[in-house]
């Protein structure tokens, strides 16, 4: 039996061992998710989170660790999702994923996880509502895909989408994945938290996709 870690696959290999498939329809947040106006004060706080990480970016390379602590973090407590009944894990190890016909296992480590406790589907199965998938500010965000597409995999067998993101800190870019024969995946419109527009569709979206497991 070979075992494989996610971060050392490519999107082909994934989709090849887990049966995945690229949706190209063009869709748009505004199909999928109810958007909201931010109030003045949302405003203002991701405009301080905007200003604090472009002056790291201004003098070094910023490390996934910070990447999620100056933009992650602050934009998802932002966006209400550590409060009930959303809980956040962050760094654990995924269910291994045994694909007997290539005896093959794969293995991962996810970056951050949103659950919603108030709908699990069993103990051992709890309700996936974003995952997030972290780079440092040099590595292209979709460099993250794999790994996202992988760890998604076990609870697409339980739930019929997950919210998925991969971020570099500054471009953001979501993935709406769905249960079916085959599991599919559909990219958004990347987003540029460096732009104003950017920044403030970016807290809407996470807001939206928070607002669904309280609706």
């Amino acid at each position: 039996m070979t075992t494989i870690n996610a971060e050392k696959m490519s999107v082909l290999q994934v989709r090849e061992l887990l049966n995945y498939q690229l949706e190209p329809k063009d869709i748009y947040f505004a199909d999928l998710l109810s958007l909201e106006p931010l109030a003045e004060l949302e405003t203002e706080e991701i405009k301080q989170i905007k200003n604090d990480f472009q002056e790291y970016l201004l003098t070094e390379k910023v490390t996934e660790g910070l990447v999620k602590a100056l933009t992650t973090f602050p934009l998802m407590r932002l966006a209400g999702f550590y409060r009930h009944p959303l809980k956040m894990s962050l760094e654990q190890n995924i269910a291994e994923i045994v694909i007997e016909d290539e005896e093959t296992t794969i293995s991962g480590r996810f970056d951050i996880l949103a659950v919603n406790k108030g709908e699990e589907i069993a103990p051992e199965n709890p309700f996936w509502t974003l995952i997030i998938e972290t780079k440092n500010s040099w590595v292209a965000p979709r460099a993250g895909l794999p790994q996202l597409l992988t760890y998604a995999y076990n609870n697409l067998q339980h739930q019929k989408a997950v919210w998925g993101l991969v971020t570099n800190g500054e471009l953001y870019q979501f993935v709406y994945l769905r249960s079916g024969e085959p599991f599919t995946y559909q990219l958004m419109p990347t987003i540029s938290f460096i732009e104003t527009e950017g920044s403030i569709l970016l807290l809407q979206v996470l807001k939206a996709i928070c607002q669904l497991q309280r609706s």
